[in-house]
């Protein structure tokens, strides 16, 4: 598997380097130099499959021999140990639940296989690994616990203080062992900005062996294309052909999985991304000029997102085409409010409790369907368990989520975490004083 970046087609890599040196040069990100097509034969009879076997299957696709295809098969099937169910609502609409990994968050899909393929590649006597990571909520936990304890690995997340949920931050900051966490008087994009700066400084490079957890890293992206085949697989053996993905959307990681999905076979009728009201995607979408904005705390925290990094993988896979996008994409934006209705309206018609970001995805599941007419299903993605957000749920709502095992006991272990500014210096030093 050779990769090129987004911002310079002739710079090519191998697979161990993107994983290993997540961000370019050139600040762009790796894109494969082609993207498989998976045979016909497989499509046609994707419901005989589990998800262990799809994710081989798309993953040796891609990767090719970068990885031996046995080493690989125990990767998948040792990372992605848990299930991704479709749970039909109604005759034409389901949701696709992406919690029931170690966090509760859709997250675990990418940072368990990231971090199997770097212990894969690491050898003993090689440098210390350092992992930085920046969270706007689930990523961080995911990262935390995907990491916790692997061997010849330090990873550092960077939060914004204030701006993730009670559960959230205790799966980022209770762990101890090879996992630290930086509390930033900021916001997501701050932390994303710190994160950024160190990849391109040159001290650091030469100090540490950097790398990076955040969605931007290629190892992330290829393990979340899973689902969206799994769900098809699932939606086949319930007789359904043709389904449209709505994804509630922050970093655009998850929907731009899919979309390489897409490119490589999976049959999608449309894609519908849902946000709150940081809309830099959709503005996008509708006016053709990009233009980011600081980011807005809302319920649906992470997707607090001002600049969404993958926005770019994705305007690659399509050549910067606007019409094409449009064609295949749209896109809806909602305010706290209209989130809250989204949950409540779960309950009320489905007895189904959400996430707020769940919610999002509901919301834009609804008016792409009333806009849109045809015979098709309306996936819309869960990805974040809603035992993660109890002050964005209605109490009268809250009391009824039943949590997972080892939810309740969280809140006994002590939090570990260092406070900062938002100061590059700070952040710099810290990371060399404790090298």
């Amino acid at each position: 598997m050779k990769l090129y970046s987004t911002n310079n087609k002739s710079l090519e890599v191998s697979f161990r380097d993107a994983v290993f040196n997540s961000l370019p040069v050139d600040n762009g990100l790796y894109m494969p130099q082609s993207i498989p097509q998976l045979d016909a034969a497989f499509i046609k009879n994707i419901q005989q499959y589990s998800l262990q076997e799809i994710g081989v299957k798309v993953a040796h696709a891609l990767i090719g021999d970068a990885i031996p295809f046995d080493d690989l098969k125990k990767i998948v099937y040792d990372a992605i140990n848990f299930d991704a169910p479709v749970k039909f609502l109604d005759a034409d609409l389901a949701v696709l639940e992406l919690f029931h990994g170690p966090s509760f968050a859709f997250k675990d899909f990418g940072a368990r296989f990231m971090s199997r393929v770097m212990g894969y590649f690491s050898s003993a006597d090689d440098q210390l690994l350092d992992v930085l990571v920046a969270t706007s909520g689930d990523t961080g936990g995911a990262v935390a616990l995907g990491f916790l304890g692997v061997a010849g690995t330090r990873v550092t997340i960077l939060y914004p203080k204030g701006k993730v949920s009670k559960v959230q931050e205790e799966q980022l900051t209770t762990n101890g062992q090879n996992i630290r966490a930086i509390e930033v008087d900021g916001t997501f994009d701050d932390c994303q900005d710190l994160v950024k700066r160190a990849f391109n400084d040159a001290e650091l490079k030469t100090s540490l062996r950097l790398t990076s957890a955040n969605s931007i890293n290629i190892a992330r992206l290829i393990p979340q294309t899973f689902y969206y085949f799994w769900a098809y697989a699932q939606l086949k053996s319930q007789g359904v052909e043709e389904g449209v993905f709505t994804v509630p959307s922050g970093n655009f990681g998850n929907i731009g999985a899919g979309l390489l999905a897409y490119k490589m076979g999976l049959p999608v009728k449309h894609f519908v991304a849902g946000t709150n009201v940081n809309d830099t995607v959709p503005r996008y979408l509708l006016s053709g000029e990009y233009e980011p904005k600081p980011s807005v705390q809302t319920l649906a925290n992470a997707m607090d997102v001002g600049n969404p990094s993958n926005w770019v993988r994705i305007q690659d896979m399509f050549a910067n085409s606007l019409s094409d996008l449009n064609q295949l994409i749209s896109s809806y934006t909602y305010t706290d409010q209209e989130t809250q209705e989204g949950m409540q309206e779960l309950y009320d018609k489905y007895g189904y409790i959400a996430c707020p970001h769940t919610a999002i995805a509901f919301k834009a599941a609804q008016a792409y369907k009333s806009h849109n007419q045809g015979n098709f299903a309306s996936i819309f993605l869960s990805t974040a368990h809603p035992c993660k957000f109890p002050d964005a749920i209605d109490k009268e709502l809250f009391v009824k989520v039943k949590s997972p095992k080892g939810v309740d006991s969280l809140g006994s272990e002590k939090k570990q975490t260092v406070e900062m500014p938002v100061d590059y210096g700070l952040f710099k030093e810290y990371l060399l004083a404790h090298n």
